[in-house]
């Protein structure tokens, strides 16, 4: 995925090395331009000078083609607006934002951050989530974005087409809520088969989400 990331310091540069690790296409947004050379002499990504709330920054950065956007400044108006600005003017489907004043994540939420948090190791826990999630779609986000309820559709090529719940042996952290087919709903038991062309709803804590796929041995 391609992430913008507003906001060079210490959070946005390790941001930038763990997506990299995870094989992503970080680009950093940083108004200083003393921290942006520090940043380029250590990151071996694009390094943009300039105003992250600015629509010209953002299309410079490469927005219209961005997967999701993080602001991490040191200023919570400054996350917000980016985060806004993204959604509104470059439709980035997934956008983040650090509330550096823990009381202010839920008035973002209001305002339309998909995910505001005051923690850093959170940001990097919902990072490491959102990695290879494209056959999930996450319906409703529960309990501050800790679970979520989602939707599977199997594939054509579903590899266990016709195998049984409970012989799939599903994450602890995860629960089958429906199986809907031919549009008719399925309440799930252990010996329920399942089937290509089936939609799933699931609910599950976030960091069990990529065990899910790999149990079902999704590929995107």
């Amino acid at each position: 995925m391609k992430i913008l990331i507003v906001g060079g310091g210490t959070v946005g540069f390790y941001l930038a090395k763990t997506l990299m690790e995870h094989g992503h296409d970080p680009v950093i947004i940083e108004s200083n331009r003393s921290v942006c050379a520090g940043l380029a002499n250590n990151l071996d990504i694009p390094i943009i000078l300039g105003d992250g709330t600015s629509v010209e920054t953002l299309q410079e950065a490469g927005a219209e083609t961005a997967d999701a956007l993080i602001a991490v400044s040191g200023r919570d108006e400054i996350n917000l607006i980016a985060c806004q600005l993204a959604r509104a003017e470059f439709h980035i489907r997934r956008t983040v934002a650090k509330a550096n004043n823990p009381k202010n994540a839920d008035v973002m939420r209001t305002l339309g951050v998909d995910i505001a948090v005051s923690s850093v190791d959170a940001i990097t826990r919902m990072l490491e989530q959102e990695v290879d999630m494209s056959r999930i779609k996450r319906l409703v986000s529960l309990n501050q974005g800790e679970a979520s309820i989602c939707e599977i559709q199997l594939p054509d090529d579903f590899k266990f087409s016709g195998k049984k719940l409970m012989d799939i042996r599903f994450p602890d952290e995860s629960i089958i809520v429906s199986v809907e087919r031919g549009g008719k709903m399925l309440i799930p038991r252990g010996n329920t088969l399942i089937f290509s062309g089936d939609k799933l709803l699931i609910l599950a804590q976030n960091d069990a989400l990529h065990l899910v796929k790999e149990k079902l041995r999704l590929t995107d």
